[in-house]
C-alpha cells in the first residue's frame, strides 16, 4: 500500500497589467491637445501665450501623475478608462481655449475690457479633480468598504440635493436653483450627490433584492412585486418630482429616477420594474407639463425652437445652425463661430465642437463616451461581489444617462435640460465628480481583474485528503 503525496496548488497565471498601453494612450491624448491648441492659434491668427509650453507641461504632468498612481495602487485596473477620461478633459480644455480666443477677439474689436480666460480656471479644476482621483486610489483599497456607509451616503446625498434651497447660500442661475455659493466659491452639490446616491442604491438593493424580486400579482402577463415593496420606487419618484418642482432641475430629476429604475432591474432581473418605471415617468412628465410653466416652456421650445428664436429658443436655434455649418467634417478647429451660441463653454460645448469638427468629430466624441461606459459595465460583469456589480453598473449608468440627456438636448432629440457634458464642459463640480467616478471604477476594476494569489502549499481543505493505492 502506498500513500500519494498531497497535490500542490496550481500557481496563479501571471496576468498582464497593460499599464504601458495606458501610458501610450495618455501620451497620444496629450499630443492631441497640443496639436489642437496650435491649430486654434494658426486658424484664428492669435499667437499662443508665452507660457503655453508651461501650461502643456502641467497638463502632461497631471496625466502622468494619475497614471503613476494607477500603476502603483491599481495595477490590474482597466487600461482604457483613464486615457478616455483624460482625452475628453483635454479636448474640453482645447474647446474652452478656442472660445476664450473668440471672446478676446470680440472684445478687441469692440474696444471693450479684455475678458478673463476660462481655460486656466478649468485647468485648476482639472488639477483638483486629479488630486481627489489620487486620494480615492490611495484610501479606497477595497470598494466593498463603501457598503458599510450605505445609509450615511444616502442621507448626505439627499442633503446635498436640497442644499441649493437653503437660504443665503442657495443660488439660482438661468432659472434653475442648482448652485450653492459660499464666499467666492460656487459649486453644484448635485454632482457629488449622484455618487453618494449610487452608493446608497447599490448597498440598499444588495440587501433587499430578494424581497423586491418577489412576484405576487400579474397584469397583462407582467409580474409585479408586493405592494409593500413598491415604497422605494415611489420614494424615488416623489423625490425626483420634488427636485423638478422646487429646483427646476429637469436633468437631475431624470438622472436620479432613471438610475434607480435601472439598478432595480439589474438587481432583480424583473422587467416589471422597467414597465412600472416607464409608467411613473410618463405620468410624472404629463403632470409636470400641465402644472409647471417652466417644463411646458421647454417642451414647446423643443417642438418648435424657431418659433421662439428671439427668446428662449435662441440658444438651441444657434446650436442647430452651428451643426449645419459644420456639416460632415466641420469648418475646421478655429474657423467656425461657436461664440454665437450662448453658454457654449458649458451646456452647449458639443455644439461648438460640432461646428468645427463636424459630424465626424461628434461621432468620435460619442464613441469615446460609449467605450468608457462599456468598460465600466464590463467591470460590473467581471467583479465577483454583488455590491461591486451594482456600484460599477450604477456609476456607468450615471455617465450614460448624463451623456444621453445633454447630447439629446443639444441636438434636439429630447427637451433641453440643465446637465453638463461630462469632462468636456466648463465647470469644476462636474469635472471633479466625474473624475471621482472614474477612480472608483478603476478600484473596482482592479479588484475584478487582479489574479488570485499564488500558493505552493496545499489548501487546508485538501491537506487531510490522501489517496491510497493497493
Amino acid at each position: 500500500m502506498s500513500v500519494a503525496a498531497p497535490s500542490q496548488a496550481t500557481p496563479a497565471v501571471r496576468q498582464r497589467t497593460r499599464r504601458n498601453v495606458e501610458l501610450f494612450l495618455l501620451f497620444l491624448a496629450w499630443g492631441l491637445g497640443v496639436l489642437g491648441a496650435y491649430q486654434v492659434s494658426w486658424a484664428t491668427g492669435e499667437p499662443l501665450h508665452p507660457r503655453f509650453w508651461l501650461t502643456a507641461g502641467i497638463v502632461g504632468g497631471i496625466a502622468l501623475t494619475t497614471h503613476v498612481m494607477v500603476r502603483w495602487r491599481a495595477p490590474y485596473a482597466d487600461p482604457f478608462m483613464l486615457p478616455i477620461a483624460t482625452v475628453l478633459t483635454i479636448l474640453g480644455l482645447v474647446a474652452i481655449y478656442r472660445l476664450d480666443v473668440a471672446a478676446l477677439q470680440r472684445a478687441e474689436r469692440a474696444e471693450a475690457p479684455l475678458p478673463t480666460p476660462d481655460v486656466y480656471n478649468q485647468l485648476t479644476w482639472y488639477a483638483i479633480a486629479a488630486v481627489l482621483f489620487i486620494l480615492v486610489l490611495v484610501f479606497l483599497r477595497d470598494h466593498r468598504v463603501l457598503q458599510r456607509y450605505t445609509y450615511t451616503a444616502g442621507l448626505i446625498g439627499l442633503i446635498l440635493l436640497v442644499l441649493p434651497l437653503a437660504p443665503i447660500i442657495g443660488a439660482t442661475v438661468n432659472g434653475a436653483t442648482l448652485w450653492v455659493r459660499i464666499g467666492g466659491l460656487t459649486f453644484q452639490p448635485a454632482e457629488l450627490a449622484k455618487i453618494l446616491l449610487t452608493i446608497f442604491f447599490a448597498g440598499y438593493l444588495v440587501v433587499h433584492r430578494d424581497s423586491l424580486a418577489v412576484v405576487r400579482t400579474k397584469f397583462l402577463g407582467i409580474g409585479f412585486p408586493r405592494a409593500r415593496d413598491l415604497g422605494p420606487i415611489l420614494v424615488a419618484w416623489g423625490v425626483s418630482l420634488g427636485i423638478l418642482v422646487f429646483e427646476r432641475d429637469l436633468g437631475t430629476s431624470l438622472l436620479f429616477f432613471g438610475l434607480f429604475v435601472c439598478l432595480l432591474y439589474i438587481a432583480t432581473q424583473r422587467k416589471s420594474w422597467l414597465f412600472l418605471g416607464a409608467l411613473l415617468f410618463a405620468g410624472g412628465a404629463v403632470l409636470a407639463y400641465l402644472l409647471f410653466g417652466h417644463v411646458r416652456t421647454r417642451v414647446q421650445i423643443w417642438l418648435d425652437p424657431f418659433a421662439y428664436s428671439d427668446a428662449g429658443g435662441y440658444q438651441i436655434v444657434q446650436s442647430l445652425y452651428g451643426f449645419a455649418n459644420g456639416g460632415l467634417f466641420g469648418a475646421g478647429l478655429g474657423r467656425g463661430y461657436p461664440e454665437l451660441v450662448p453658454f457654449a463653454n458649458t451646456d452647449f460645448i458639443l455644439a461648438a465642437l460640432g461646428e468645427e469638427l463636424g459630424l465626424a468629430g461628434v461621432v468620435a466624441v460619442i464613441l469615446l463616451y460609449a467605450v468608457l461606459i462599456e468598460r465600466g459595465l464590463r467591470t460590473a460583469v467581471a467583479v465577483r461581489d454583488p455590491f461591486g456589480q451594482l456600484l460599477a453598473a450604477g456609476l456607468s449608468i450615471t455617465l450614460a444617462i448624463q451623456v444621453f440627456v445633454i447630447i439629446g438636448g443639444v441636438t434636439r432629440l429630447i427637451p433641453l435640460t440643465g446637465l453638463t457634458t461630462p469632462f468636456l464642459s466648463y465647470g469644476g463640480s462636474s469635472l471633479v465628480a466625474n473624475w471621482i467616478i472614474v477612480a472608483i471604477l478603476l478600484v473596482i476594476s482592479h479588484q475584478a481583474r487582479k489574479p488570485a494569489v499564488a500558493s505552493t502549499a496545499a489548501p487546508s481543505g485538501d491537506a487531510a485528503t490522501q489517496v491510497f493505492r493497493r
